[in-house]
């Protein structure tokens, strides 16, 4: 598969997609016309996430943000792609009493798709991160072939995520370390320690949801240091041939906001076979 366009609003994004991939992405989807995007067969968007986001104010299309999958819509009505993938958080799916997912599955529809969609978990895609998602797979010619892939049963363990000598630059100050193990204590190590927004700590052998506007040190490992960015990364599947952000800060956003790639990438697989079978 050779990738025909991409587009970003966020420049550092853009930079990081072109040293990596090649190709130079143009900026956001609203200020780009169809007749500047080449004829393709998927179409991959994720739309911002925030106003269905349990971190957000869950105002989903009340909020200007939530419009952008209008743009996607344009795009597919414009450019009619064989299949469509869509990502977003969780949330996505209860947003506004279940009107908001209704609506993107009503508009697909109109545009002659037939979708479907699921919540996955990256914990089960060989990923010690739990994340959960919402897919939606769209396709032209029907979903008939499509499955959703099963769960895989082994892990990488955070131990192959870690590094072994992170720069003395991650940990936290004595303060806030033993502010943490005052309050918490471990069952297993390496372990996760993760505060939610109400100051309560918890533990586990993987890793709470990345987050790309999160407090600096609301996961750390062990009580005693935050993730760098390369582990932030390897926990959303990515290689280390990946070219990373100099900026620390931006390579935790960017992380926080990508996708994990090997559940994508088993949902990708389904939907091209899929569609590839059909055209046959």
């Amino acid at each position: 598969m050779d990738c025909a366009f991409a587009c970003d609003n966020d420049a550092n994004c853009r930079s990081v997609y072109e040293r990596n991939f090649g190709v130079v992405p143009l900026g956001g989807i609203a200020s780009i016309p169809g007749d500047k995007i080449p004829d393709h067969d998927l179409l991959c968007a994720g739309f911002p996430c925030q106003p269905f986001s349990i971190i957000g104010k869950r105002r989903g299309f009340h909020e200007k943000r939530g419009f952008l999958f209008l743009e996607i819509a344009r795009i597919i009505a414009e450019k009619r792609p064989a299949a469509v993938l869509l990502e977003n958080v969780k949330q996505l799916a209860t947003a506004s009493n279940g009107q908001v997912m209704a609506y993107i599955l009503s508009t697909l529809e109109l545009l002659g798709y037939a979708a479907d969609w699921r919540v996955l978990n990256a914990l089960d895609f060989g990923l010690p991160q739990k994340r959960e998602r919402v897919l939606v797979a769209a396709a032209l010619g029907g979903l008939e072939g499509f499955e959703w892939p099963k769960p895989i049963t082994t892990r990488k363990s955070l131990s192959q995520i870690l590094e072994r000598s992170p720069d003395r630059r991650h940990f936290v100050s004595e303060r806030i370390r033993r502010a943490r193990h005052e309050k918490h204590r471990a069952a297993s190590s390496p372990a996760i320690w993760h505060e939610n927004k109400g100051g309560n700590i918890s533990s586990h052998p993987f890793s709470c949801a990345l987050r790309a506007g999160a407090s600096y040190n609301y996961l750390l490992v062990d009580g005693e240091r935050r993730l760098t960015p390369r582990e932030m990364f390897r926990l959303q599947g990515f290689p280390d041939s990946f070219i990373l952000a100099e900026s620390d800060a931006q390579a935790r956003r960017q992380a926080g906001n990508a996708v994990p790639v090997p559940m994508v990438h088993s949902v990708m697989k389904n939907l091209v076979h899929a569609v590839s079978t059909i055209a046959r």
